[in-house]
């Protein structure tokens, strides 16, 4: 008996997928426009999910590169002295404060980006802008920037104010420099610069190119400065082995807070940057995304989910008279139940799997398209949930349309036209 009853719950099983299938094949058009909601419900989770995988992959790879350790400490204006024109700066002597006092720090750098000299820089009658950054020995070693030709920059030539210089390998190509581009001169803001050194590349992030820059002693470019113009560093330090950054963050704060004489409970007039930090930040972007999307995923797989109920109901009008047939030959409502059940189920899995195709490859054109993104990469769990959620709709939007069938007299179905 249980073996017959299994092949009679297997028979409906087999003919309502048989039946599905028939159906959206003869009505292709209607079937998509049922679907379309839950097409673009998956397909938005999909690739959502997809482009934040590859992007959560790229920054960490990028900050891995660029020194994941590396703490900068830069100026900070609060909105109100802004709105009264003021402007917070870090000078030279903020960074010798923290040079000399600072306890636990490995290395330690000042970034001076004077946009008071302009970024163009000139050889014979090629130009290009540049990101300028002044510096000193230490930048090396801090930010993970080395020469592939050449050597960076010392401890002399920020002392003495050699006029040299470090450029990036984008630098180097637009001002067609050539294969040995050391020893040739450069000009920037009327001077001329010798190039002791190329950067070894280090690619675009999202566009942004980390090629393009010139590097040249700290003091040589303050010295160029115009006068009365306003000196402000960022500061970058690695700290030593086994040392906690919030200490640090603490010896940070009492220093400058000391220097700036800041008002106990007033805010700090700089900020403190991590790698920890921008990754919570990106996290936190990648949840607020994800929200997002999951509410148009929620919305587009209702609407979906009542497109397939719609459409199931026609279907039951439409096959009244083969349900009354079917049960007149002895046909259980559980029969008829599941094969429609299942009608539903195969519509909505249908949806699933166009829209888990489409989700992927609208991720991998994006990967394409964004400079050093990573490929797009769907992880298992969102097949799972898009599938689940597929399911789930076809069972829940497909169970009033087949009790309404299972219910139907054969004898009032047979007389349906």
């Amino acid at each position: 008996m249980r073996a017959t009853e299994a092949t009679a719950w297997g028979h409906a099983i087999l003919e309502g997928s048989r039946a599905a299938l028939t159906a959206i094949a003869a009505n292709a058009l209607r079937s998509a426009l049922t679907a379309l909601g839950i097409i673009i419900g998956v397909a938005a989770v999909i690739a959502v999910v997809a482009v934040m995988q590859g992007l959560s992959g790229t920054i960490t790879r990028q900050l891995d590169d660029l020194a994941s350790d590396m703490v900068i400490v830069n100026a900070h204006t609060p909105r109100k002295e802004l709105l009264i024109g003021l402007r917070n700066t870090l000078s030279s002597e903020d960074f010798v404060a923290l040079r000399d006092r600072l306890q636990g720090v490995q290395s330690i750098t000042a970034v001076y980006l004077p946009l008071g000299l302009g970024g163009q820089v000139r050889a014979g009658a090629q130009s290009t802008a540049a990101q300028i950054i002044g510096t000193d020995h230490h930048y090396q070693e801090v930010v993970r920037v080395y020469t592939d030709q050449g050597r960076f920059i010392s401890e002399s030539d920020q002392l003495r104010r050699r006029r040299v210089v470090v450029l990036g390998a984008t630098v180097v190509r637009e001002l067609q420099l050539g294969e040995q581009p050391v020893g040739s001169f450069v000009q920037l803001a009327g001077e001329w610069f010798r190039v002791i050194g190329v950067a070894e590349s280090r690619g675009s992030l999202f566009g942004l190119d980390q090629d393009n820059f010139l590097i040249a002693p700290y003091s040589t470019l303050r010295a160029l400065a115009a006068p009365g113009q306003p000196e402000d560093v960022q500061i970058y330090f690695q700290p030593a082995d086994g040392v906690a950054l919030t200490g640090l963050e603490t010896q940070v704060r009492q220093i400058l807070r000391g220097r700036q004489r800041t008002p106990e409970g007033a805010p700090d007039r700089f900020e403190i940057q991590t790698a920890e930090r921008t990754r919570e930040a990106f996290s936190s972007i990648v949840q607020a995304v994800t929200l997002v999307a999951g509410a148009v995923v929620g919305i587009s797989l209702l609407v979906g989910g009542i497109g397939v109920m719609n459409i199931m109901l026609v279907s039951v009008t439409e096959r009244t008279r083969e349900i009354g047939i079917v049960k007149a030959l002895g046909a259980t409502p559980g029969f008829i139940r599941l094969q429609f059940l299942v009608e539903a189920l195969v519509l909505s899995l249908c949806g699933g799997a166009v829209g888990l195709a489409l989700g992927w490859a609208f991720a991998a054109l994006i990967a394409a398209v964004v400079p050093g993104m990573a490929g797009a990469t769907v992880p298992g769990w969102a097949v799972l949930l898009a599938l689940g959620s597929t399911t789930a709709i076809g069972v829940l939007f497909g169970l009033a349309p087949a009790v309404r069938a299972a219910r139907l007299h054969p004898i009032d179905a047979l007389r349906h036209e």
